[in-house]
C-alpha cells in the first residue's frame, strides 16, 4: 500500500473509530438539554391531559424539562406530520393517539406518514374509555331506548365531535355504523367547543373519551347511556356498559402513545422509553390519570414493542371500517 494510500485508509479507520465510541457515550448523556413533546391538539383536551401529566414525570426521570408544544389541525395530523420530519436525536418527540396513528391512514388518502414505518415507539401512555353522551334532556332513559330513538328521528338529531379524525368523531362513525343510522354529524374545533353546546343543549349527543366527559356527567349537566367498554369504570360506577346496556358489537376504547421520529438512536429510545416507564408505574401519576377514568398499562403493556403491535391492530381495524363508512378528509 502506498504511503499517501495508507495514511489516508488509517485517518479514515480513526475517523469511524471516533464515532463508534463517541455514540455509545452521546446516548448514556442524553438528554443534555430540554426536550419538545408535540401534542398534536389543543390545549386541555385529553391528549393534551395525558400528555402533561406523562411529560412532569418523564422530566424528573430524564433531568430535563420534557415541555409539551400543542400543534392542533387536521385531526391531530399537522402536529404528528411536524415531529415526524424533526431531526432524529430524541430532542423532539410526540404524543400520538388513536385517531392520528390507527385511523388517520383511512381518512387521509394523502397522508404524509405511515404509522408503521416512520416513526420509533416510545411506548404506550394512558387508554381511555369511550362513553355515548347526551344533553341531559334527550328523551331516551337507556341505551335501548337512545337507540330506537336515534333510527326513529334519524333526520331530527345531531351529533357533535371535536372535528375530524378526532375521537370522537371516529367512535361515533362507529356507533352509527352499528346502530345502522346516518345521524348529521357536527364538527367543531375542539372538545371543549362541542361539549359547551351539548351542555347547553344546543347538539343532542356525542362519543367521547371518559376524561373529557366524567365530571360533566357526575355533576348532572349531561347524561351518559354507556362505556363501550368490557368492565365498569371506578371513576363513573353507575354508567353501564354497552354489552350490559344492550349494545355489546360497540366495543372501542381510545389510547395515547408517545412516539419519536425514524432513525432516533436505539439507545436514546431506550432511555425515553425507561422515562415513560416509570411515569406509568409512578403512584402520583398514576392516580391523577385513573382519578379521571384513564387506564394506564403496566411495563410490559408501555414497551416499545406492545405499541408497534398496538399501531398495527389499530390500522387493521379502523381503515377498512372508515373508507366502507366514506368517510375521507379532503
Amino acid at each position: 500500500m502506498k504511503a499517501q494510500n495508507r495514511r489516508s485508509w488509517l485517518a479514515g479507520a480513526a475517523a469511524l473509530a471516533a464515532l463508534a465510541a463517541a455514540a455509545p457515550a452521546s446516548a448514556q448523556e442524553f438528554p443534555t438539554k430540554p426536550i419538545t413533546m408535540i401534542v398534536p391538539f389543543a390545549a386541555g383536551g385529553p391528549t393534551d391531559i395525558i400528555a402533561r401529566v406523562m411529560a412532569e414525570s418523564m422530566s424528573r426521570t430524564l433531568g430535563q424539562q420534557v415541555i409539551v408544544e400543542n400543534v392542533a389541525g387536521a385531526g391531530g395530523t399537522t402536529g404528528i406530520t411536524r415531529a415526524a420530519k424533526a431531526a432524529p436525536d430524541g430532542y423532539t418527540i410526540m404524543m400520538g393517539h388513536m385517531g392520528t396513528h390507527g385511523a388517520a391512514p383511512g381518512m387521509y388518502p394523502q397522508l404524509a406518514y405511515n404509522p408503521q414505518t416512520d416513526f420509533e415507539p416510545i411506548g404506550l401512555a394512558a387508554g381511555t374509555a369511550i362513553l355515548v353522551v347526551a344533553k341531559k334532556d334527550l328523551p331516551p332513559k337507556d341505551l335501548k331506548e337512545f337507540v330506537a330513538h336515534a333510527k326513529a328521528n334519524e333526520a331530527k338529531i345531531n351529533q357533535a365531535h371535536a372535528g375530524l379524525g378526532s375521537v370522537s368523531h371516529i367512535t361515533c362513525v362507529m356507533l352509527q355504523a352499528e346502530m345502522g343510522t346516518k345521524i348529521n354529524a357536527i364538527p367543531y374545533r375542539g372538545t371543549g367547543p362541542a361539549m359547551n353546546d351539548l351542555v347547553a343543549g344546543t347538539v343532542d349527543f356525542m362519543c367521547d373519551q371518559i376524561v373529557s366527559v366524567a365530571q360533566q356527567v357526575r355533576g348532572g349537566t349531561i347524561k351518559a347511556y354507556a362505556i363501550a367498554s368490557p368492565q365498569r369504570n371506578p371513576a363513573l360506577p353507575d354508567v353501564p356498559t354497552t354489552a350490559e346496556a344492550g349494545l355489546p358489537s360497540f366495543q372501542v376504547s381510545a389510547w395515547n402513545a408517545v412516539f419519536a421520529p425514524k432513525g432516533t438512536p436505539a439507545p436514546i429510545v431506550a432511555r425515553l422509553s425507561q422515562a415513560l416507564t416509570a411515569a406509568v408505574t409512578d403512584p402520583a401519576a398514576r392516580k391523577r390519570l385513573t382519578d379521571l377514568g384513564a387506564d394506564v398499562p403496566d411495563a410490559a403493556g408501555a414497551s416499545p414493542a406492545a405499541l408497534a403491535a398496538l399501531v398495527k391492530r389499530e390500522n387493521e381495524r379502523w381503515i377498512p371500517l372508515l373508507k366502507n363508512a366514506g368517510v375521507v378528509a379532503n
